[in-house]
């Protein structure tokens, strides 16, 4: 909830003090950078030390962060270079966060129950999701502050939770924080074609897909529906999400697991090209609404194979490999659509964005035959 709110208060803030949608974009950008630089390293902590630890820590330094946000804001001196430095602490602390995150939940339920609870725990995040860009937008209407100051104290108390999490799991041994172990994740995700497969089909089909960084945009200048309509902008897509979580939790997608993550998304492209046609919006809501829930299959569908094909040992790594390609299709998608929309427009850039996706999900197909076959998520192949 209060990554959303953040989010939302931060992208029309920077929308209102710069009316730039290539700033909108650097937003993206500067989250983007301290994830890739840190990946390395946070994917070993995660395999190395305490995830539970290093998931609270790295939430607490979220929260300072967002609290200098809240102390510009009522001081009314924060720009935009401002704003960028404190939303690039939140990159390195989520940077932190998502490896260690991720690799924890698989200590924390049995093997097979793995699926269906990234199931729940995608459906809770996106009930969050839906929520804070929601009461985002509508307390940014008492001033950016209110916004920042909410988040703040919903990111402390995501630390304070973390600490209470209690495992019963057997340490693994440690690794020596040598060169080789430090980049074995990135080599076991390349002998593995069903994973990278997976996660660089996300990685494109979100880098040029996701409309998500020009919504302020949208919302101000074509739908004008203002802020409080821009969180239900941002809130739609998780909402789909979430109605998909509840039907994967109750109907798991059982067989042809490959061929209904590619059939999601291509929807997740065809949405994209329908909300940037759109000019009602009912229908820009209901596309975003379709967008979520087709993205809420492929992140199931990836997030299960990245968990349980890979052995406990290296899922920090692995899992940190994955979040900079997640770090890479959000973050950095948000700056390609912010300099495409600066070249060719904000509509023009987000339809190409959506055909492009749909031609990055043709092409894989082709390029990854045995993640298009793989049939089941309840009978993985484990890799060697």
């Amino acid at each position: 909830m209060a990554f959303q709110m953040q989010a939302v208060a931060v992208g029309w803030q920077i929308y209102e003090l710069t009316h730039s949608t290539l700033q909108l974009g650097m937003v993206g950008l500067v989250q983007f950078l301290p994830m890739v630089i840190l990946t390395l390293l946070t994917g070993h902590a995660a395999d190395r030390y305490d995830r539970r630890i290093i998931v609270a820590i790295a939430t607490a330094g979220q929260a300072m962060a967002i609290g200098f946000l809240v102390i510009g804001s009522l001081g009314h001196w924060i720009g935009p270079g401002q704003i960028y430095a404190a939303v690039a602490v939140v990159g390195a602390g989520r940077a932190f966060e998502r490896p260690a995150s991720q690799a924890l939940m698989p200590n924390l339920v049995p093997e097979a129950q793995v699926p269906r609870a990234i199931a729940w725990g995608s459906g809770a995040m996106q009930t969050a999701f839906v929520i804070g860009p929601a009461v985002g937008g509508l307390l940014y209407g008492w001033g950016p502050s209110a916004a920042y100051g909410a988040a703040c104290a919903l990111t402390i108390c995501a630390s304070i939770l973390t600490f209470l999490i209690r495992q019963e799991r057997v340490a693994a041994p440690r690794e020596p924080a040598d060169l080789h172990s430090v980049f074995s994740g990135i080599h076991y995700i390349r002998r593995s074609p069903v994973i990278l497969g997976s996660i660089s089909l996300d990685l494109f089909a979100v880098l040029l897909g996701g409309a998500t960084a020009l919504l302020p945009a949208f919302a101000r200048d074509i739908l004008h529906i203002g802020a409080a309509g821009l969180g239900a902008l941002r809130a739609a897509p998780a909402a789909g999400a979430l109605l998909m979580s509840v039907v994967l939790i109750h109907k798991p997608l059982g067989s042809k697991v490959g061929r209904k993550m590619f059939a999601a998304v291509f929807a997740f492209g065809a949405a994209t090209v329908v909300f940037g046609i759109s000019r009602s919006p009912i229908l820009s809501f209901a596309a975003l609404l379709c967008l979520g829930a087709a993205d809420m299959i492929s992140v199931v569908v990836r997030s299960s194979l990245v968990q349980l094909e890979t052995p406990d040992a290296m899922r920090g790594r692995v899992s940190a490999v994955n979040s900079l390609f997640i770090g890479t299709s959000n973050q950095l998608g948000e700056f390609e659509s912010g300099v495409t929309a600066s070249l060719f427009g904000t509509v023009p850039a987000t339809v190409l964005g959506g055909v492009g996706t749909i031609i990055v999900c043709v092409l894989w197909m082709r390029l990854f035959p045995s993640l298009r076959a793989f049939d089941r998520l309840d009978q993985p192949r484990p890799a060697a």
